[in-house]
């Protein structure tokens, strides 16, 4: 018999042989490290990319990236504590550049006023709208309460009205003059009831003549309030005003108010503002306080006749004026656009905006568009803001301070996102937009 060597037995269908070195041994193969060299052409390859990506984006002509380059810009800039995003790496040539003729249209925004036509003394106040009455046993067929309610809220699609009442009768239960829909709140859907323009109806409040609509565009989403009786609209101070603000509701709630908005803008100093040093003149009923913005700037006057007013901040303050505050651009002066213009560049960025307006019908226009939330809204230009007022029949309206003060509030609750998610209420304010609950 011969000997069997060890290293020919099979294990589990397995020779193994003497010698072979087992995986990993000092027989394994080491991989193959870079030479320096090597490593430092990559990095320069990288950073000769980066660069010519940087220059592309910065002095390109290219429509498509001259385009987002100027929004940019522009989103920066109009900030008062993130300019730094283009400060500190886009030279200031290119910024000069992106802002352009800014100067030149603010210069052609002075000694635009508004006059309404003159067709109406000051002394002389509008018609009020009236609310709807209930209709009576006796009465025929056609409901007047319902008719006048479709006169007051011209806006609304009729047959998309009737539909959610069919779905909700208790909400006529109490009559036309008492009908309240509510689903206007961050958590809610919104009606299904639509504007003749076709936007999403959040809130109709017939007792307080109220209307809230969803307004949405290319990359933004927020709210339009029609408040039907200018008369209940005033500004409203900060009860600790001098020392620190207040949010939009509770300056609401102090002064009875059913909605809200930003007014006057604050003094802000490193993003420190607590709210409670304005910026600028404004005058809340009657009692005007601060001092005048510079030039450019214009003043939204509320007049005795329930009229607002856009006028510079240079001119004297209208003896029947009871309501006041300043701010810019000007956006519509007796129905003129004056952001009409395609190479309009003031206030372009894509941001979150405030803006107050009122219709050819009386209505405060009060709108707020939430800005600086990805996968809900970026925000957007004066000139698309404008152009939604102008589809209410606007008459006159005036940019606000925007960014992380552009909040709404309506019957207790806030229906338009802060851009400040940390910060749901909004930022402390020196003042506020409220429109007053009826009986009030």
């Amino acid at each position: 018999m011969g000997v069997v060597h060890l290293s020919q037995i099979k294990l589990f269908g397995t020779t193994r042989s003497k010698g072979r070195a087992a995986p990993g041994g000092q027989g394994a193969k080491r991989k193959k490290q870079r030479s320096p060299l090597k490593i430092l052409l990559i990095i320069l390859i990288v950073l000769a990319a980066l660069e010519a990506l940087y220059f592309t984006c910065i002095y390109s002509n290219i429509p498509f990236i001259a385009k987002w380059r100027d929004i940019y810009i522009h989103t920066a800039m109009e900030t008062m504590n993130h300019q730094w995003l283009a400060t500190a790496f886009i030279p200031q040539s290119v910024i000069d550049a992106a802002m352009g003729d800014q100067s030149q249209q603010i210069q052609a925004q002075v000694g635009k006023e508004s006059t309404w036509g003159g067709e109406q003394p000051p002394e002389e106040a509008p018609q009020k709208p009236q609310t709807p009455t209930v209709q009576k046993p006796d009465e025929p067929e056609t409901n007047p309460g319902e008719e006048q309610f479709y006169e007051l809220f011209w806006e609304l699609d009729r047959s998309s009205v009737e539909a959610y009442l069919k779905q909700n009768p208790d909400a006529l239960a109490d009559g036309w003059e008492k009908l309240y829909i509510n689903e206007a709140g961050l958590d809610d859907e919104g009606t299904s009831i639509r504007t003749t323009l076709d936007e999403q109806v959040l809130a109709v409040d017939v007792p307080n003549q109220l209307l809230l609509v969803r307004v949405e565009g290319d990359g933004y989403q927020g709210v339009l309030a029609v408040a039907k009786d200018p008369a209940r609209l005033s500004v409203q101070n900060a009860s600790t005003l001098g020392s620190v603000g207040q949010v939009a509701g509770r300056i609401a709630n102090d002064n009875n108010g059913v909605l809200s908005m930003t007014a006057s803008t604050f003094i802000d100093q490193d993003g420190k503002g607590n709210g409670g040093v304005l910026a600028g003149y404004a005058m809340s009923d009657g009692e005007g306080i601060g001092q005048h913005m510079g030039w450019g700037h214009k003043r939204l006057e509320l007049r005795r006749d329930d009229r607002m007013y856009i006028v510079d901040v240079g001119s004297p303050v209208h003896e029947n004026t009871r309501d006041a505050v300043e701010f810019m651009p000007a956006l519509i002066i007796d129905g003129e656009m004056l952001t009409s213009d395609p190479g309009f560049s003031l206030y372009s960025g894509t941001n979150p905006r405030s803006v107050i307006g009122q219709s050819e019908k009386g209505e405060a226009l009060m709108l707020v568009i939430e800005g600086r939330l990805p996968g809900r809204s970026l925000g957007t230009s004066v000139k698309e803001c404008a152009e939604i007022l102008q589809r209410h029949a606007c008459m006159q309206a005036m940019n606000l301070d925007g960014g992380t003060s552009a909040i709404m509030w309506y019957d207790g609750e806030y229906v338009t996102k802060c851009s400040n998610t940390a910060t749901p209420e909004g930022r402390y304010l020196p003042n506020a937009f409220v429109y007053k609950r009826a009986g009030n």
